[in-house]
């Protein structure tokens, strides 16, 4: 616990002494990923002035409490690699945090109270494991989400001075995802049937004891279009349940009652995917919809189905909730601005201390027919004539998609005469479900090919220059990249891998568990019981194709691309006398320190100066 770096200080008197010589400006990369921001606030249901959220203000992404009322800020965490995950209880009494060992994601969750003091296990008896969800009701009550090699899934009801008690256990992927106002009713996402792209939900009493289940499709397979519940209706005694839905074909909501099993169908008639939540009198949904790598945000009147437009300026809503008086504060940003957190009610909401990060370039659509139909990518341009050298960096996921929002990473690359393009290839999310189902069962290959046809027509097109192509991107994205690299071969001048799969038998056999269920369900078994398929998958397979430098960044501690995969990849380069480099960090999937992350930023520029073909 730390009361120390408030993220908003009150100014005085400058007394601070003069430096003889006013040292060199930090380039604007560096000063952009140095720029403090904060996340979209969580408060106390039942005491909304009480928030927290996240920010970088120390240096490392912490946890912060906020009151509202009045205006005070308290930093709650102060951990070596940061802490990234929190929440707060409906009173406002307790902010629960998850206290993982260096980003290994694998821990215990801790509770602090609001004021401050010492920490706390919130939940004893529970053994360290990897968190899936987590809800909080009324005189401390808790549901704890766990994953674990040994028990899969399991889900417990905490309650103050008792053991916790198990009520659900299954091997495939399963989580907690809402309890009812009342504390008598638990929905529970899950995958049993083995499609972990798609999940079904379980109602069930806090004893465990079934209420109702919504799966759609036939009882035991596979269902024919994925279920999320948002939560339960704001209301004491109220069992009604926001549900998102794929029946037609994207993400849509329904209301769903589990005690009635009534169902409420609610077309928005809106071309693109939709994240729902409540209003806090239950009256009406906020809207977040999802559409060509731009959101918009809607009011949808649950009494008269009057679906109206919230102001919202062009670009991506990365959050947003509404408050009990019924505006919306929401977190916003673009390719060309930097985030801000914003209320409907006008202006912004929570100003970081110090400079702004700089700006950057407008983001600029462009489609491109492919082998599954339009792609759609996003180009950041420098200034100038191309073509230019072009970076073609891979999103993550491979549920995600890139978006007209403010991304540090890329605008490092304008800043020092690189294009940028993300492609949002088959398996990215926010193009419909057949857009992302599209890549199973020929995992890698099917993004790759939709790589391609983006990069024949940056090339076509004049953009980008043939000979200084760099394929780059992290986790799911450096997946790709080394699979490129060997996959396709003399398209690529150089590759930047950061947390990537690069072996991909060995990856299963070390990766957290819900892992292992995820890429059963995108590659259609185990690699014991569909090996040829992990071989055709697996940059491994490739390896001796590579034959252009390589670097590649890992996290000792990351559990979801582990560190011994990537040492066997290196070993297979090495062995070939392929140049590359790595760079090993004492984090997980990725780091929370800002210092660590402008470190493999500069390692990164450094050996594409070395290594990329000059004109």
């Amino acid at each position: 616990m730390s009361d120390s770096a408030p993220l908003a200080t009150a100014e005085g008197p400058d007394t601070a002494p003069r430096p003889a010589a006013a040292e060199p400006a930090a380039p604007a990369w560096e000063r952009r990923f140095r720029a403090p921001r904060v996340s979209l606030p969580d408060w106390a249901e039942h005491a909304p002035d009480r928030s927290v959220f996240l920010s970088n203000a120390s240096g490392r992404y912490e946890i912060y409490a906020w009151d509202r009322f009045t205006g005070a800020q308290r930093q709650v965490t102060d951990r070596p690699n940061g802490t990234t995950t929190a929440c707060i209880d409906p009173t406002g009494t307790w902010i629960w945090w998850f206290a993982d060992t260096d980003g290994d994601e694998f821990g215990v969750w801790m509770r602090q109270r609001f004021e401050g003091g010492p920490d706390e296990e919130a939940a004893p008896g529970l053994a360290p494991a990897y968190p899936v969800g987590l809800t909080i009701g009324a005189d401390g009550l808790a549901v704890v989400g766990r994953s674990t090699d040994e028990d899969g899934s399991t889900v417990h009801v905490v309650r103050p001075g008792t053991d916790p008690v198990t009520i659900y256990r299954h091997r495939e992927s399963a989580g907690v995802s809402a309890l009812s106002e009342d504390d008598t009713l638990l929905v529970i996402e899950h995958s049993e049937h083995g499609d972990t792209m798609h999940p079904s939900l379980r109602a069930v009493r806090l004893d465990g004891t079934l209420v109702a289940d919504l799966h759609d499709g036939v009882p035991g397979e596979p269902p024919a279009s994925g279920l999320e519940a948002t939560g339960f209706a704001p209301i004491l005694g109220d069992s009604r349940v926001l549900v998102r839905h794929q029946r037609r074909g994207r993400w849509e909501p329904l209301i769903w009652n589990p005690l009635t099993g009534e169902e409420q169908d609610i077309d928005l008639g809106l071309p693109g995917d939709v994240a729902v939540d409540w209003y806090p009198d239950a009256s009406a949904i906020l809207v977040e919809h999802e559409h060509h790598a731009r959101s918009e945000l809607y009011r949808y009147e649950l009494a008269t189905g009057t679906l109206e437009r919230l102001e919202t300026p062009p670009g991506t809503v990365l959050g947003a909730g509404a408050r009990p008086d019924g505006t919306v504060e929401y977190l916003w940003s673009s390719g060309e601005r930097p985030s801000e957190l914003r209320s409907t009610g006008g202006g912004t909401v929570l100003v970081p201390p110090g400079e702004r990060a700089p700006g950057s370039v407008p983001v600029e659509d462009a489609w491109v027919e492919g082998p599954g139909g339009a792609i759609h990518a996003l180009v950041s341009r420098p200034v100038g004539v191309g073509p230019f050298p072009t970076v073609f960096e891979v999103h993550g996921g491979p549920a995600a998609h890139d978006g007209d929002h403010f991304a540090p990473g890329v605008a490092v690359w304008v800043d020092h005469g690189f294009a940028v393009v993300r492609v949002n290839y088959r398996g990215s999310t926010g193009y419909g479900k057949a857009w992302s189902d599209a890549l199973r069962q020929n995992v890698g290959l099917t993004e790759l090919e939709d790589i391609a046809a983006v990069r024949a027509w940056a090339v076509e097109s004049g953009l980008a220059d043939p000979e200084r192509l760099v394929l780059s991107g992290g986790s799911w994205g450096g997946y790709l990249t080394l699979l490129g690299l060997g996959v396709q071969a003399g398209d690529w001048a150089l590759g930047l891998a950061a947390v990537p799969v690069a072996d991909y038998v060995a990856a299963y056999e070390d990766e957290m568990e819900g892992l292992k269920a995820m890429d059963r369900t995108l590659i259609g078994g185990s690699p014991d019981e569909v090996p040829e398929r992990y071989a055709k998958a697996s940059p491994i397979t490739y390896v001796e194709n590579v034959g252009v430098p390589v670097f590649i960044s890992a996290g000792v501690n990351d559990p979801r691309c582990p560190i011994r995969q990537i040492e066997n990849y290196v070993a297979r380069l090495a062995a070939l006398g392929v140049v590359h480099e790595v760079y090993r960090y004492d984090a997980g999937h990725g780091s929370a320190v800002v210092e660590e992350r402008i470190r493999q930023v500069r390692k990164e520029l450094d050996f594409v100066a070395r290594h990329l073909p000059r004109r």
